[in-house]
């Protein structure tokens, strides 16, 4: 069995040096540029945690995708549409809607994902068909500014979760089901074959394949179910779903969370919240895995990025053990917020609640230095599913990060932080 340090060596080879500096050196002075590059009166967000290299960046760097919609203080009616837009980078950000989607939310907007394939060119994102309410996923072509694929199964209603970084496929959920256990990241009144089934054997975590359309259901609630009662004798109380689906760095693992009692019928103690890992075919599933915080993310190799015991840590699935610890209280004072590791695994940034505001914490890896950003408002949007969340999104180079936060005029809006000090 690998010891610590073989383990910290094998992550390091693999990228410069993530989590190669375990102690915290000091913080360096650092005034980060930051620019607003959407305005009002509509809001303009892209939704997801930066995790496992997804952005709003095309891979040129050219453009950005991001929603809009007209509104911000309500959840979208059923199948109320969002704006699709891309921010011309060269062009002072100028915005050009190229379509709408149906299926999209406040926290997590409608999954968009460049595509590895042709990420300069393709983007993935969810909809819904206006009839029937049936959550599919949409391919679209810059090129052609058209879909060139829709992803519909007669049998199941899911829409995209998590793009391989290969670009050969993508996990899939249900989110009708969402919609209604766990309406902050689900698409309210979005078709659910699986109402008054609490583990259903046809449900779960399905991946697609992106070139033939194929798909497999790689653990239903069924079997996830079984895996997780001895543990957690409560989860026969509770209707299961599924958030957070992970590819990692090298397309061979996958990181979700089981969840359940999240729709105000359970209680903290009373709820189901539990980590899994597994191989891209479904085999060898790791489950009750110790809870490593709600937003972790994966390092290179098969380590995982997460908080337990209040540290920023790294986590081995495969022996359900921490390995070592990410800077310290000074550097990382929320180690369970969101984090994003860079392209290259140079920095991690960690964006947490500061004062009643958000902050960006940027640690190198290499020097164990760190600084913080300016202070950014959320107003009246702290929790709920109606909050505006740190969210970090890394640009290809690793030199900027993209978040959401009120402007000035009170719309929430994109803005970007960086570039970050050589």
């Amino acid at each position: 069995m690998l010891n610590h340090q073989i383990l910290l060596r094998s992550v390091c080879r693999v990228v410069a040096v993530v989590a190669c500096a375990v102690t915290t050196k000091g913080s360096f002075a650092a005034e980060l540029p930051v620019r607003q590059v959407t305005h009002g009166p509509q809001h303009h967000f892209y939704g997801y945690i930066g995790h496992v290299g997804n952005t709003p960046w095309s891979g040129d760097g050219r453009y950005m995708v991001v929603l809009r919609s007209k509104f911000q203080d309500r959840m979208p009616e059923p199948g109320e549409p969002a704006d699709i837009v891309l921010l011309d980078t060269q062009d002072e950000y100028r915005v050009e809607k190229v379509g709408k989607t149906r299926a999209w939310n406040l926290q997590q907007g409608t999954m968009l994902y460049w595509n590895p394939a042709a990420p300069n060119t393709q983007f993935f994102f969810n909809d819904r068909d206006p009839d029937t309410h049936a959550v599919f996923c949409v391919l679209y072509d810059l090129v052609k500014r058209e879909r060139v694929r829709e992803y519909r199964f007669v049998e199941v209603h899911i829409g995209n979760s998590g793009v391989a970084r290969d670009g050969r496929s993508f996990l899939a959920i249900n989110y009708g089901r969402l919609g209604r256990l766990r309406p902050v990241t689900g698409y309210s009144g979005a078709l659910d074959t699986t109402v008054g089934e609490k583990h259903p054997a046809n449900d779960g975590v399905f991946k697609v394949d992106v070139f033939t359309g194929d798909r497999t259901l790689l653990i239903s609630y069924h079997d996830l179910a079984d895996l997780i009662r001895p543990t957690y004798p409560q989860v026969d109380d509770f209707g299961l779903f599924i958030n957070h689906c992970l590819w990692n760095r090298e397309n061979e693992q996958i990181l979700c969370y089981v969840r359940g009692g999240w729709d105000k019928s359970g209680t903290r103690t009373t709820r189901v919240d539990v980590p899994f890992t597994m191989n891209f075919d479904g085999i060898d599933i790791r489950i009750p895995l110790k809870h490593f915080g709600g937003h972790p993310e994966w390092a290179p190799g098969e380590l995982i990025i997460g908080a337990i015991d209040g540290r920023q840590v790294l986590f081995d699935p495969k022996r359900n053990v921490v390995v070592d610890t990410i800077g310290s209280h000074e550097s990382i004072p929320s180690p369970g917020a969101d984090v994003a590791l860079s392209p290259d695994g140079e920095w991690l940034v960690n964006g947490h609640r500061f004062e009643g505001k958000d902050r960006y914490t940027f640690v190198e890896l290499a020097t164990g230095k760190f600084f913080h950003s300016a202070l950014f408002d959320y107003g009246e949007y702290r929790s709920g599913p109606l909050r505006i969340d740190p969210a970090p999104c890394w640009n290809r180079a690793g030199t900027a990060i993209a978040v959401p936060a009120l402007a000035p005029d009170g719309t929430r809006q994109t803005f970007v932080i960086g570039p970050l000090p050589k």
